[in-house]
């Protein structure tokens, strides 16, 4: 497969969540990565420290965690505190259109990896920085993970049920959408730079994502000053029928946004009486009245399982079985698409991932394992012009 990022290079120091979930998309996308950790110090967990994180490992220094994160990239180990750590930069950077990074907000500019710093070295560098709450300001100097940045937005406070306490998001979504906000930067800033000749810096924070992210609520409050409320079942605060509805067996989500919707979705629970009814004719109608829509409802619903309901409604009303992470990932429609694929790994060669959402002309992206602590650094500086002596005092010096 020709891939729309062949030709790209970047050059990251990246850690954990943010960075390596964006750089892997560019990476799956054909982009060359090549991913900057610490030289091994003594401590007994080199590298990364997603390379130890959770309970299964895959063999010394690797992880199913680190896995998820690194795919189709190159790992190289290199110390930037060192000053022969910084020429290794340079070089790695002259060739590079972009340099990334999610370290805490003042680290940059003192390791160096900045466009102030870079662009001495080529001028049309791009310096892609995600960090907690940027690289200026009173909290540069704070360290920042994604369940704080969920707790300071709002996010816990605007999930869970009504009357329940705060409740954090199942997965590291804001990590997530920090690595694509930063992801799209870099592509813009590059297209610039190729453009102009001029690179810049590019600067993405978990707690400016955070906010943004809050969306249509947030233009609410900041316009009206309506504080949007959790609903029961995890329902849409102006949509009526638009919630989770329990079964025989368990709860399907399900999402009447049109008129349509919601008189199919009568008809197949046989009940075609109630858009007719004074109760529940409109949105605001259905919504003042939700109590009494959802008696009449739920014991309807409750008569059958989820399979029957996913049968009867599937293509004529949006709906959607609420379904264990097991279910999710053991679901035929998902195997079938090739969501799961195949990523052979030295230590397990049925090893899988999820795979990249994209699809190109239809086919699932490629795939390769994350890289081995280190495994690139002798060809990636040889890329960049040092012999194999060169190397070697590299390592010696403890630089490599």
């Amino acid at each position: 497969m020709t891939l729309p990022l062949a030709g790209l290079r970047i050059v990251s120091v990246e850690q954990f969540g943010a960075a390596p979930f964006g750089t892997m998309y560019l990476a799956d996308l054909g982009a060359d990565v090549v991913r900057i950790e610490a030289p091994e110090d003594g401590s007994g967990m080199p590298g990364d420290l997603a390379r130890h994180t959770g309970e299964f490992r895959l063999g010394e220094n690797d992880s199913h965690f680190y896995q998820t994160f690194n795919r189709n990239k190159r790992a190289i180990t290199l110390d930037l505190t060192h000053d022969q750590g910084r020429e290794v930069l340079h070089r790695l950077a002259a060739r590079a259109d972009a340099v990334a990074n999610n370290l805490r907000g003042d680290l940059p500019a003192r390791l160096g990896l900045d466009h102030a710093a870079l662009s001495a070295v080529k001028p049309g560098i791009v310096c892609v920085h995600i960090s907690g709450y940027g690289r200026v300001g009173e909290r540069a100097t704070w360290p920042a993970y994604d369940y704080l940045a969920q707790a300071e937005a709002g996010m816990m406070a605007l999930t869970g049920e009504p009357g329940g306490p705060p409740t954090r998001l199942g997965v590291s979504l804001i990590d997530m959408l920090s690595g694509l906000t930063a992801a799209v930067g870099l592509l813009a800033a590059v297209m610039g730079a190729r453009a102009t000749g001029q690179g810049r810096d590019v600067d993405v924070s978990l707690y400016d994502v955070a906010l943004h992210n809050l969306n249509y609520p947030a233009t609410w409050y900041l316009n009206e000053g309506h504080e949007v409320q959790r609903r029961p079942r995890g329902g849409h605060p102006f949509a009526v029928l638009c919630e989770m509805l329990p079964t025989a067996d368990g709860h399907v989500f399900v999402m009447c946004m049109k008129p349509a919707f919601w008189r199919r979705f009568c008809e197949a629970i046989g009940r075609p009486d109630l858009p007719v009814d004074a109760r529940f004719l409109g949105y605001e109608d259905r919504l003042a009245q939700r109590d009494a829509l959802m008696a009449e409802i739920d014991p309807a619903m409750r008569a059958h399982p989820n399979a029957h309901w996913v049968a009867a409604l599937g293509g004529k009303v949006p709906v959607a079985p609420v379904l264990t992470l097991a279910e999710a990932l053991d679901n035929p429609y998902f195997r079938g698409r090739g969501g799961a694929q195949a990523t052979p790994h030295p230590a397990r060669q049925d090893f899988a991932l999820v795979a990249n959402p994209i699809r190109l002309d239809g086919a699932v992206l490629p795939a390769r394992a994350a890289p081995g602590y280190g495994a690139d650094t002798e060809g990636v500086l040889a890329e960049a012009g040092y012999d194999a002596a060169a190397v070697a005092a590299l390592r010696a010096a403890g630089v490599v």
